[in-house]
Parts: structure tokens; sequence; C-alpha cells
């Protein structure tokens, strides 16, 4: 009777057991075919200066589709058009023809977390990238290159701003002084030309008085 039990509680547990693994097999092989483990791929090598932090494993999308995964970052034993760090990428064959086209592969920022991935952007009009070589990428965004750009580019426009006021108020004053100099100069010539206009004036009614008191006398004539 104790042989039986102790038979049976074994046979349980073996049960236990393979379903056990049987699950795990299971789970890894659904979230293989997920991730695209089990599916045919191939390969694309694309150059960066700077990766940002991108690691391994990291997805690499189109137009917001996983197309593939960051398979492997190295550096370059010499630099290629300014590029150090080679990236190998696994893109799924399925999505080969919709990279035979002008495509960017760039890396990009995604989530608050600040997770780095691939992006590949189709750009229309231009040809086709060649996949069996390098791919020349485009670096990810250094958040401190671009506060230092920032800063450089606010630090010329306040300089800039400063040099202009500073020209600019010079420049009116001097308008200003010369305008001021030429209307009192202005100023004053008209005023000598009524003082003289005025002299004239009182010159010409004292002769006319003069001449009108001889018509009136009747001696017009005796003054020459």
């Amino acid at each position: 009777m104790t042989e039986n039990r102790e038979r049976v509680k074994n046979i349980v547990s073996g049960i236990f057991f393979i379903g056990g693994v049987g699950l795990i097999v299971m789970a890894v092989f659904m979230i293989g075919s997920e991730r695209g483990f089990t599916q045919s791929k191939f390969k694309v090598t694309v150059l960066f200066r700077d990766v940002g932090g991108m690691i391994e494993g990291a997805p690499v999308q189109l137009s917001g589709v996983n197309v593939g995964t960051v398979a492997g970052i190295s550096f370059l034993d010499e630099t290629v058009r300014g590029r150090r760090v080679r990236v190998d990428v696994n893109i799924f064959d399925r999505y080969k023809s919709q990279l035979a086209q002008n495509v960017r592969f760039a890396i990009k920022t995604e989530g608050i977390l600040g997770e780095k991935i691939m992006e590949i952007t189709a750009l229309g009009a231009g040809p086709a990238v060649d996949l069996n070589r390098p791919i020349i990428g485009e670096d990810a965004l250094n958040v401190q290159d671009m506060a230092e750009v920032f800063s450089a580019a606010a630090e010329a426009f306040t300089r800039t701003s400063e040099d202009f006021n500073e020209v600019d108020i010079q420049e009116l004053s001097r308008v200003l002084s010369e305008a001021a100099q030429a209307l009192a100069k202005t100023s004053d010539g008209a005023n000598e030309i009524l003082s003289e206009l005025r002299y004239i004036s009182i010159k010409s009614k004292r002769l006319l008085d003069r001449l009108e008191q001889k018509v009136i006398d009747g001696d017009l004539f005796k003054m020459f």
C-alpha cells in the first residue's frame, strides 16, 4: 500500500514537472515569436558618431512599427566620414521591400525614461540606400550639446542686441543734435530775414508817407 502511494506521488510529481517545463517552453516560444526570434532576418550596418546610450536589444522602428532589433554595438578601427561607432541591426525579412528606398537611420529618444531606439524614416524622392553596405546614420540628440548651442545663441543674440542698441542710441542722438543745430541755424536765418523785411517795410512805409504828403502838398516835383 505504501509502495502504491509512493508510486502515485512520483507520477503526479512527474506530470507537474513535465507540465511546468511545457509551460515554460510555450512561454519562451510565444515571447520569441512575438519578438521575432523565430523569424528570418537580414543584417544592416549603420555608422554613428555617438549612439547616446543606446544598448543592444533596442528596438528598430519604421514609421512606428517594430521591424527589428539592435544586434550589436562596437567601435571601428578607423573612422568613416567622422563616424567611429558601428551598430549592427537585425531586420525582419518581410520588411526588406519597405527599406528598398531612400530612407534615413537615426537614433531617437522614446518615453519618459529616455530610452534610445533606432528609427527608420522614409524620405520619399531620392536614391535607394544600399543595405549591403554601411549606412551613415544621424546621431542621437545630446541634451548637453543642445543646451550649449542654445546658450551660445542666446549670448550672441544678447551681445548683438546690446551693440545694436548702443549704435542705435548714439546714431539717434547724433541725428537729433544735427537736426537741432540745423533748425537753430534756420531759425536764426529766418529771424534775420524777418528783421530785414521789417526794416525794409518801415523804410518803404516812411518813403511812401513822404511821397503821399508831397502829392498832397503839390510839392512832389520840388524834391527833385
